[in-house]
């Protein structure tokens, strides 16, 4: 007798397509994590169990599940099998937003707010982001949860005249600065181990003193002004930070 995910992933099969069986298995197994059929963490079958159950070669799981280990959404454990990741895999080349991370790994993003208020710029906010004293900035302290796992404290100070106020930014704060014409374009990132302390521990679930890190984003405008500084502390234990490298001559 087939399992649930195996019907389900037959169903999503067409021999007769010209896209080849194991991208069309790639896009169903990546539509059952994303739609929460299968949850973090969770085991799949085995290889010989998924090609017996769905009539195709093993080669063609392999390539399928390979694809997906590729995209950081599975990850192979020596001696267990394969296993939907239950780590963030963030592209450090690319500029997306904590939202945008969670929803293309199949998680269910939202935040709570911790705080929220307008005011000028401190002397080190406008040192770091280019500013002139006086100059009226939001501030946004959030805890992001993916799912209903919190994954970190995002501290960020916004250009107040890049929105029109402090209850523009709702679900995402990238979503929000787009909306209305000033989502960065680029950014530099800095990168920092730490061990998190009792208030950064107990907001996420950790223990004090558990490993962290800290990503502060400097993000500028299409014409060279900084829009945001922000200041992420993730939990060790579950993210990792990846850079695609390449070589010049």
């Amino acid at each position: 007798m087939s399992t649930p995910l195996a019907e389900r992933l037959l169903s999503a099969l067409d021999a007769s397509s010209s896209q080849p069986l194991y991208q069309q298995l790639q896009r169903a197994l990546r539509d059952a994590i994303e739609q929460h059929v299968l949850g973090p963490d969770d085991a799949l079958p085995s290889e010989r169990q998924l090609a017996q159950e769905l009539g195709v070669s093993r080669i063609t799981v392999r390539k399928a599940i390979d694809g997906l280990a590729v995209e950081g959404l599975l990850v192979s454990r020596q001696g267990s099998g394969n296993f939907v990741n239950a780590r963030i895999d963030k592209n450090f080349s690319k500029l997306t937003s904590f939202s945008e991370d969670m929803r293309a790994r199949g998680r269910t993003p939202r935040s709570e707010w911790l705080r929220r208020t307008e005011g000028t710029v401190s002397p080190e906010e406008a040192l770091k982001m280019a500013l002139s004293p006086g100059t009226l900035v939001y501030r946004l302290h959030r805890l992001r949860y993916a799912d209903n796992a919190p994954m970190a404290l995002e501290y960020a100070t916004v250009l107040a005249t890049a929105l029109p106020g402090l209850e523009a930014v709702q679900a995402s704060l990238y979503d929000a600065l787009e909306h209305h014409g000033y989502r960065p374009v680029r950014a530099l990132q800095r990168l920092r181990a730490l061990l998190l302390n009792d208030e950064q521990a107990a907001l996420l679930q950790a223990q004090p003193g558990d490993a962290g890190l800290l990503v502060e984003r400097l993000g500028y405008l299409r014409d060279g002004r900084a829009v945001e500084l922000s200041q992420s502390f993730y939990r060790g234990d579950t993210y990792d930070f990846i850079a695609e490298l390449n070589t010049q001559g």
